[in-house]
Order: structure tokens, then sequence, then C-alpha cells
């Protein structure tokens, strides 16, 4: 159990073969949350989903779930009053409410969002924001007023924690490629009505993605495929592959209209963190060893991404001397779930590249990292 669903990874060698095992999920449990990727396949399940089923469905082709699931990233938000934020994040994030006040991505691809009380008051800006990109005509419904910032894009709830909305566009030029939506990544959200459907355009898109090279991320949803190249992984400078995206996302297009499948412009959305920083090195280094992230290949971005591509990307910007605000607590925090057992590894590694250990209880440790940004690791269950 991660982070209240059943979870698993199984490792296959290419993307064509996990699309084959996300059928047998997708035939017994059509509710459940599938990412297909170029080198394995999670599978996350309600607990009151049958998980034997689906496990005797993957049985058959002969795979086994790796000893390690995946671990899952949630944004933890203190507020004194936790009502007043709530519908602007809400709004802003395009998540629905759940349980204890969570704020919960439909499409069960980006971080959580806890939203809970607290009395300390803390009133400079935090070292982290958010960037959410969403398509332009979402942003102009959602905007919850005049934007500032550095960028224009910049707005603020009640309490000052900070969200960049950036506008998304149609990818490409012409008809070709109009279903895929350029935000930060170039995704394409298919509508479809049956899982032959589903397992059809996602075993499609596989195929393309394969021939040419790319490592395309394919998640199944009910009733929906979704594709995405990944944040910047249009650009040649950021995939580094002899790969024509665009001639890709064409043919995947081209073979899911054949298939009866319709894009929903409106879906798309891109979430990542933000982290200010004094010393960037140092704080990039602590997020990748306690996170298991790497770098991002180029030499003049801070990035640091997921290599499964299943956790949000992490971004380092240089934060100009201010001793105040580096000494106040940040509204915001990160938690890591991981599978039971593995919480001691990832405390190790982060003590190992310089976090400081806060608080320590059964099963849950509260970390920061060397400028005071704050993790809490928990076990699964």
């Amino acid at each position: 159990m991660i982070d209240g669903a059943a979870t698993a990874w199984f490792e296959t060698s290419s993307l064509v073969d996990s699309v084959a095992l996300g059928r047998r999920v997708a035939e017994r449990v059509p509710a459940s949350s599938i990412d297909v990727r170029h080198s394995g396949l999670q599978v996350r399940l309600n607990p009151d989903e049958d998980v034997a089923a689906v496990a005797g469905g993957i049985l058959e082709l002969g795979s086994v779930a790796s000893e390690a699931a995946p671990p899952r990233i949630g944004l933890v938000m203190e507020s004194p009053h936790p009502e007043a934020v709530s519908g602007f994040w809400h709004s802003a994030l395009g998540y629905v409410p759940g349980e204890r006040g969570a704020l919960s991505d439909p499409l069960q691809r980006d971080p959580a969002l806890q939203i809970r009380a607290s009395s300390e008051h803390r009133p400079l800006r935090n070292r982290m924001h958010v960037d959410v990109v969403r398509p332009s005509a979402v942003v102009e419904q959602v905007s919850p007023g005049e934007p500032g910032g550095p960028y224009g894009l910049r707005h603020s709830d009640a309490d000052g924690n900070e969200v960049d909305l950036v506008p998304g566009e149609p990818y490409g030029d012409g008809p070709g490629t109009d279903g895929w939506q350029a935000v930060f990544s170039v995704m394409a959200c298919y509508r479809i009505g049956s899982t032959a459907q589903q397992v059809a355009v996602a075993d499609t898109a596989a195929t393309i993605a394969t021939e040419v090279g790319f490592p395309l991320v394919i998640d199944l949803r009910p009733g929906l495929v979704i594709l995405d190249s990944g944040k910047d992984q249009a650009d040649a400078e950021a995939h580094g592959l002899n790969v024509d995206v665009a001639s890709m996302a064409r043919r995947i297009q081209r073979a899911a209209q054949d298939l009866g499948a319709a894009t929903d412009p409106m879906l798309p959305r891109f979430v990542q963190f933000v982290l200010d920083a004094a010393d960037v090195a140092a704080v990039r280094a602590f997020w990748c060893a306690v996170l298991g992230y790497v770098p991002d290949r180029r030499n003049d971005v801070t990035d640091i991404v997921d290599p499964r591509r299943l956790n949000p990307v992490l971004v380092f910007q240089d934060l100009e001397a201010d001793e105040e605000r580096r000494s106040q607590r940040n509204r915001l925090h990160l938690e890591l779930t991981v599978p039971p057992g593995q919480g001691r590894t990832r405390l190790d590694a982060a003590l190992g590249a310089g976090g400081r250990l806060l608080e320590e209880a059964p099963g849950l440790w509260a970390l920061a990292d060397p400028e005071g940004n704050e993790l809490v690791i928990i076990d699964g269950t």
C-alpha cells in the first residue's frame, strides 16, 4: 500500500511489452490506474479492488512484481485557515476534494495536495512554489485575478502560497498535431469508449514510439489514454535522441483517429515544484539522493527528474542572500511514501547528502535539506 493504493511495479524490456501487461490489468479491473513505461509498468488499485485478479492475469504472462514498488510524492500545505486556501488550489490545479481535506488529481497522475491546519505564523514568501501548466482556454477560465511575478504568471492564495499558472498551446503547425498540447510536456488525452479501444490506442502509440526510439509515457485511466513526452522532451537538446517528435505525434494522432479515438484538449496538465536555493548544487544533490532522481542531461538546466517519469519534476533556482526568508519555515513541504522497510534507506541517503533529521516516529522521518526545506518520509504498509 503506497499512499492509499495497492501499488506494484513490473519490469519489462519494451514499451510494447508494458502495454501487453497493461491490457491484462485493464481487462480485469477497468478502474485501475496503469502507467506504461519503456522499462516497466506501474499498477495502482484502490483497496477494494481485486488485487488477486490483476496479479493472476499478469502471472499468466510470466511476470512478477518487483520487490521495490515506486515511491509516491505528495505536497503538504500548512495554513491557519485551510478552508480559505482550499478553493484557490482546487481551481488552479483542477483537482477534486478527497478525504481529510485533501485535493487530488482526478486523473491520478499529479501529486495530491494535503492542506493541514497550523497555528504557526509565517508571513514571508515560501522558498517553494508550484508551477501548473494547462491549456490556455483553461487558464483563462480558472485564473483567480491579475497575475504578477517575474513572468506575469504568478498568483497567491490567502496565505501567500504561490503558483505560476502557465498557459499551454497547441503543439506543432497544422492539423496533423492539433490534438496535442504543449504544456511543458507535449501531451494528448484520448477519450475512448471501451477497454478494447483503449488497448488498441495504447498499443499503436507504443509501437510507433518504439519504432522511432522514443520513451513515450502512456497512462491508462478509465475512459482515457494519456500520451506524454515528458517535460521538454519534444526538444532534441533535451532528449538527445535522433527522433523527430513532431513526426511521431502526427503518426500517432492519425492512427488514434483511425481507431475512433478523439482528443480532449482541455485535459492536459503539467505540475512541477520549484525550490529557491542559495547553494543550488548542494540542495539539488540532497533531493536527488533522497528521491532517487537524476539530473536533467542539459548543463544549463537545474531540473531533476524521476527516471521512471512517475513523480513530478523538481526545479531549483537561485535565491538571493535573504537570511530572514531562509530562516522561516516554508508553509509547503513534500511527503515521500515508500514501500515498507525502505524508509531507513532513504533516510540514510538523505543524511549522507547533507540532510538533517528533525523528528522521528515509527515509520516516519521528518527531514530538512541543507537549507531547511522539509521532507517527510513515510513507510508504506
